[in-house]
């Protein structure tokens, strides 16, 4: 703006010196200087009003862009994906065998197959549930292993889908992009505790059945040997200590 004003002053000096110096021809153009300056002045002001106008138009469309960049959606989504394998671990716990994931279940179990030994109970019967408490135990055992696969298998797929996820992040245009990206990559990291729980959980209820067919097995090797005793004589629970 100080260089517009000098320009014009400039402008006006020398316009008044050529007016001094025009010769003497008896017509005189008449020529107001201040006007003039006055005048490249106001021509001055408004075009700098019209620049301070087309830098606010600019600066309003590019917050509008902005705003349009945070309020668009992810192109890309791995919650199908996750879902999916959510579902696969899911699927895997309900195909428990035998003693599956119920309480009512669990309850009636133990309360039938791993209950005190009854005396009345015949030594068939009581192979019998040995039998069944093994094979409780191999179920569960193979049930852990299963659910260990499915989990081990899904890894190359959650590995893909947190690079995806990252790189979408990386690359977001707004602030609503990359809170998608966000989500889904807890979303990711929450079905990755979800397997971790659900192995958690397979591999104690393995370990739970097989120390109950321990204890069980004890019981029944007392209830033997009382049975191998003499008629008669008492039984001693320390008659049993060889076989422990």
């Amino acid at each position: 703006m100080t260089r517009i004003r000098r320009l014009a002053a400039a402008s006006a000096f020398a316009l008044s010196l050529a007016f001094f110096s025009a010769p003497a021809s008896g017509q005189f153009v008449v020529f107001d200087p201040t006007n003039y300056a006055q005048n490249v002045l106001t021509a001055a002001n408004t075009l700098q009003q019209i620049n301070n106008q087309v830098t606010s138009l600019q600066n309003e469309a590019r917050m509008l862009i902005n705003q349009g960049r945070n309020l668009a959606n992810l192109p890309y989504s791995s919650l199908q994906t996750i879902q999916q394998s959510i579902s696969q671990t899911q699927q895997l716990l309900r195909e428990a065998q035998r003693i599956a994931y119920d309480v009512q279940q669990i309850d009636q179990a133990f309360s039938t197959q791993y209950g005190p030994v009854d005396a009345s109970v015949s030594s068939a019967s009581l192979v019998d549930g040995a039998r069944q408490r093994w094979q409780n135990s191999l179920s569960a055992l193979q049930d852990a292993m299963r659910l260990q696969a499915g989990i081990v298998q899904s890894i190359d797929t959650a590995r893909s889908e947190a690079g995806a996820l990252i790189s979408s992040s990386q690359s977001a245009l707004g602030a609503l992009q990359a809170s998608q990206a966000g989500n889904q990559l807890l979303a990711l990291q929450s079905k990755q505790l979800a397997d971790v729980t659900a192995l958690l959980a397979s591999q104690g209820r393995a370990q739970s059945l097989e120390l109950a067919r321990n204890a069980e097995a004890q019981e029944q090797a007392r209830e033997q040997m009382r049975r191998f005793v003499a008629p008669g004589q008492a039984y001693q629970p320390g008659n049993v200590a060889m076989f422990h």
